[in-house]
């Protein structure tokens, strides 16, 4: 009876894998997955509990402790004002992760929304809506972002966090809206989206029901590497003094400080400039490797 069990089951048919299933177990595979999403996780957690991976006020700043090596749970040493260098640089993660996270949320709505109307409706909608898309992926992101924030003349931390959330998601959606148009064109000759179809299914419950899971695990790839751009964007942006400003805590002003005083020190400059390329980096890693992973072509 057990061999005839053990018999049955071998040459039992095996249920099939969905894309989802494969894309995970070659993900778990992945040792660049493991480590990017490592950083990843670790950089959201500084940026939601900075006290837990430091003790000190990053704007706990004193004068006579300018340039000062480390000591006193400053393991990097301070900086021109006397402020705790690690501190800063851990507390700058919120600033700069919110943009980024904040940008690459709007940018993902426009593009779904643009992509879903012009790859399902097709005709006269697609042309229009690919003409903007064109239109605006010919503008250079960041020349666009400066001329548009020097119009920005408020301090308030809030208004200019807005502004940059803003600006980068109103200049960077065109990539994924061009991702999104395409798995929908892709999608809606499936034969699954016909019989809704004829069961009477409409416009509205086919785009959100059977077409849109389709269309965002690709969207989800691009974004999460757009992400990684958009914090680098806003460093940049702060950076030459049009972006985030004082007293917001940011890793492009850091870096914007230590360069002015990397005479006296190179150690203020270098550790914002550190965790900025780590965190851009896990990013795009972790966008390639899902990528990797959810491309047919590669199977």
């Amino acid at each position: 009876m057990s061999d005839t069990g053990t018999l049955q089951q071998a040459n039992a048919p095996q249920k099939p894998r969905s894309l989802a299933g494969d894309a995970w177990r070659d993900l778990r595979r992945n040792p660049i997955f493991w480590i990017s999403l490592t950083l990843v996780v670790l950089v959201a957690s500084m940026a939601a509990f900075p006290s837990l991976f430091t003790a000190n006020d990053p704007r706990d700043c004193v004068l006579s402790r300018q340039h000062a090596g480390p000591s006193g749970g400053a393991l990097f040493g301070y900086d021109f004002q006397g402020c705790d260098t690690y501190s800063r640089a851990v507390y700058g993660a919120r600033a700069s992760l919110l943009v980024g996270a904040l940008s690459a949320l709007f940018t993902g709505l426009i593009a779904l929304t643009v992509g879903m109307f012009a790859g399902y409706f097709g005709g006269w909608v697609d042309a229009a809506l690919s003409r903007v898309i064109d239109i605006v992926l010919g503008i250079p992101l960041l020349l666009a972002a400066i001329v548009l924030l020097k119009r920005v003349h408020s301090d308030s931390s809030t208004i200019r966090i807005a502004a940059v959330i803003f600006v980068l998601a109103a200049l960077g959606w065109t990539t994924a809206a061009r991702v999104v148009r395409s798995s929908v064109m892709t999608a809606k000759e499936q034969d699954y989206v016909a019989a809704a179809r004829m069961l009477g299914a409409g416009n509205g419950r086919i785009m959100f029901r059977h077409i849109l899971p389709n269309a965002l695990a690709p969207a989800i790839v691009v974004l999460t590497i757009a992400l990684g751009s958009f914090i680098a964007a806003e460093a940049t942006l702060s950076f030459l003094g049009i972006g985030l400003k004082a007293p917001t805590i940011s890793w492009g002003i850091d870096i914007d400080a230590g360069r002015v005083h990397m005479r006296e020190s190179a150690t203020p400059l270098a550790v914002p400039s550190a965790f900025l390329a780590l965190t851009v980096l896990a990013f795009i890693m972790l966008g390639d490797a899902i990528r990797d992973a959810f491309d047919p072509k590669l199977r």
